[in-house]
């Protein structure tokens, strides 16, 4: 859904790609410092309620995270190895905001259905991302879907981060929103690997 503004992020990328390719910091340490830092901010400061300095802390670092990608391809360095790190460190910080988010839920936030919300997006999260990767495994094509990793990213920072801010409901609508969309998402890539797999 995203993939139209992926030029305008390179071209954003690129020259902080090119400044990291100076330094002796390799595409597995962006990705592994990424990841850290994601899961810091949003085990630490959600379950305090500290919902906008969360945010703002995990978008930095998945920010950060987006540059393994580039750095790998100006190095010369892009390999399996590295592929397979990046995309499973991807959900451990996935899994790391909304356990955040379901901690903050159930203990300081008071709010057991919200909660419960929040745990579906995780769980449907690893399950689309799953999905993917099993069909894949098997030679079949299941690249589809309204909501991937990076709307599922955008969508929970944003409504995380503005309801930080003192804006009411937009944390509620958010996360009603993207538990709808990972539920169609997963439909849609199930549907793709049954079409793929009896063509």
């Amino acid at each position: 859904m995203l993939n139209v503004l992926r030029p305008a992020i390179s071209r954003v990328l690129n020259p902080l790609g090119q400044a990291l390719a100076k330094t002796p910091i390799t595409p597995n340490a962006v990705t592994v410092i990424g990841t850290v830092g994601v899961s810091a901010g949003a085990l630490v400061l959600f379950p305090m309620g500290e919902m906008f300095p969360g945010a703002f802390t995990c978008t930095i670092f998945v920010l950060l995270d987006m540059l393994d990608g580039v750095l790998a391809r100006i190095k010369g360095t892009s390999g399996k190895w590295g592929a397979f790190l990046d995309s499973s460190l991807d959900r451990v910080a996935d899994a790391a905001i909304f356990s955040g988010l379901t901690w903050w839920f159930l203990q300081g936030g008071h709010n057991p259905a919200l909660g419960g919300v929040s745990l579906f997006c995780l769980v449907s999260g690893a399950l689309v991302s799953y999905v993917k990767a099993r069909a894949e495994g098997l030679g079949l094509t299941a690249d589809v879907g309204l909501i991937e990793r990076p709307e599922r990213m955008l969508m929970s920072l944003i409504a995380v981060g503005v309801s930080g801010l003192g804006v009411p409901y937009i944390l509620p609508i958010g996360l009603w929103a993207l538990a709808a969309g990972s539920l169609v998402t997963l439909g849609q890539r199930v549907h793709a690997v049954y079409q793929s797999a009896r063509g």
